[in-house]
């Protein structure tokens, strides 16, 4: 069974937060700063995708069909919801360094494709970077997908490569903080991005850890596709052979792996493009129908250390649950102390 966790802060959520019950009145006599009680509760709140033995989606499951565990202890659901038809804020980052000019053109094919494949007008929207010795918004958030493809077959490679820079950027400059929906809409939205590299890192300040981390905190799901074909026989470039050929990851096919994983997303090793076209719909289809859960943990301390989760649907064997891979303990600076009769769910561990 795949399924695929992303704790995003409770405010990011369809499922509202728990009523919240008037002050009681308090005596005037009473001296001041008494009567009323300040309570914070730390929530983690966890998306996750489940996909049966073919890989085909699974919308239907309830809350009892689901069991969390954090750092391998049980906790209790406090909240379940169906998510479906979210609007999608995606981030198509693009390698642009020397190490790849012999792909540039199947990067641009591969993100035109991916854009043009899931993004829906009026709905979502999406910006584009590339990086090389350091990332540079090319496109800033649009749903004109037009406007997008114009940028992306524009760039040139050359310099060197800092991705873990432009995945902590990407994620602390623009994901987090992705333009609402229209109308009178929730301001609920899917965060992803599309990483096109060799993995091959060699010029970032950032360390991939804290490219991760950032990723987590902010709620993204990195899908990543590799440009290498080291891997690849050279008489096995037919796409009608795809099942024949054979597999050598490279260490940046295995970083890119990592990331994905780390974040709930998937990696893909394609040759040609055409290898990539079911897998844009699939992304499209799982971004669109996720379950989110929250709990909060029985063993949480706010110290900054990171917490395994795992989610398990145990009457239902060969399920896949497609997940990020845990959280870091780690206080919300907006959630300060104030005063209030009820607890409040502004505070949460990331």
């Amino acid at each position: 069974m795949a399924i695929v966790l992303l704790a995003t802060p409770l405010s990011q959520r369809a499922q509202a937060p728990p009523t919240q019950q008037p002050p009681p009145t308090q005596d005037p006599n009473a001296p001041q700063g008494q009567g009323r009680i300040t309570s914070i509760v730390n929530l983690v709140d966890v998306l996750f995708t489940v996909l049966n033995h073919r890989n085909k989606l699974v919308p239907d499951l309830d809350k009892n069909d689901f069991k969390i565990f954090d750092d391998g202890k049980p906790q209790e659901i406090r909240y379940f919801t169906k998510q479906t038809d979210l609007p999608l804020r995606i981030g198509m980052l693009l390698d642009t360094s020397n190490s790849i000019r012999d792909r540039i053109k199947f990067e641009q094919d591969a993100s035109v494709n991916f854009l043009f494949s899931v993004l829906r007008r009026n709905k979502d929207q999406a910006f584009v970077m590339t990086f090389d010795d350091e990332p540079q918004i090319l496109q800033a958030f649009t749903g004109d997908t037009g406007a997008l493809r114009d940028q992306i077959v524009r760039t040139r490679a050359g310099g060197g490569t800092a991705i873990y820079d432009a995945v902590y950027t990407a994620c602390e400059k623009e994901l987090s903080h992705p333009p609402r929906p229209p109308g009178d809409q929730p301001d609920v939205v899917r965060r992803v991005m599309v990483l096109i590299s060799d993995g091959d890192d060699n010029l970032s300040n950032h360390t991939r850890a804290e490219a991760i981390e950032m990723a987590q905190r902010t709620s993204v799901v990195i899908y990543t596709i590799s440009t290498s074909t080291q891997w690849v026989s050279l008489a096995q470039t037919d796409p009608g052979k795809m099942n024949d050929r054979k597999y050598h990851k490279t260490d940046g096919d295995q970083i890119l792996e990592d990331l994905a994983n780390q974040t709930g997303g998937r990696a893909f090793f394609p040759y040609h493009v055409d290898d990539l076209d079911q897998s844009f719909q699939d992304i499209g289809d799982e971004l669109r129908n996720q379950y989110s859960v929250a709990y909060a943990p029985t063993n949480s301390v706010l110290d900054g250390r990171y917490h395994k989760i795992r989610i398990e649907a145990p009457d239902h064997k060969g399920y896949q649950i497609r997940a990020r891979r845990g959280y870091f303990a780690r206080p919300n600076p907006a959630a300060q102390p104030s005063a209030s009769a009820s607890p409040s769910p502004s505070g949460r561990a990331n």
